[in-house]
Parts: C-alpha cells; sequence; structure tokens
C-alpha cells in the first residue's frame, strides 16, 4: 500500500484555488496545486492543508505548522 507521498503521481495542470476556511473552490481547473514550501504536487483530492489569510496550500500538517512558526516569529 503506498501513502501520498509515495505515490506515482505525474501532475499535469496546475489548479488554481481560492482557500476558504473549511473548504476551497476552484478557479481555474488542473490536477494539483503545489505546496507553497517545498514546492511538490498535491494532488486537489489529497489537498488537507492550506492558509486562507496566505492563500497558500501546504503538503503536510508539519510543512503547514512550520510555516506558521516561520511567519509568525517576529510578532511577540
Amino acid at each position: 500500500m503506498m501513502n501520498r507521498f509515495e505515490s506515482n503521481f505525474t501532475p499535469g495542470r496546475e489548479a488554481r484555488i481560492r482557500f476558504l476556511d473549511a473548504d476551497f473552490q476552484i478557479v481555474q481547473r488542473g490536477d494539483f496545486v503545489r505546496c507553497a514550501v517545498t514546492g511538490q504536487a498535491i494532488r486537489l483530492d489529497e489537498l488537507r492543508y492550506w492558509s486562507v489569510e496566505r492563500q497558500e496550500a501546504y503538503v503536510s500538517a508539519q510543512v503547514a505548522m512550520s510555516r506558521h512558526l516561520e511567519m509568525n516569529s517576529g510578532n511577540k
């Protein structure tokens, strides 16, 4: 059994997405979006982590948290 990081996914066309609080809206159809941190392609059916504020997608919870900490490190 392969997990999403081991899949043989070959990205086709990149989608444009508007990220909402609990969902996302497809602005331009496609097969995937790119992680804002790693650049890795994320299939739309596997997209789980994003920032509404920054309108960015993330490949995992760990990557999303590291981006959050990075962006908020100077806000003390």
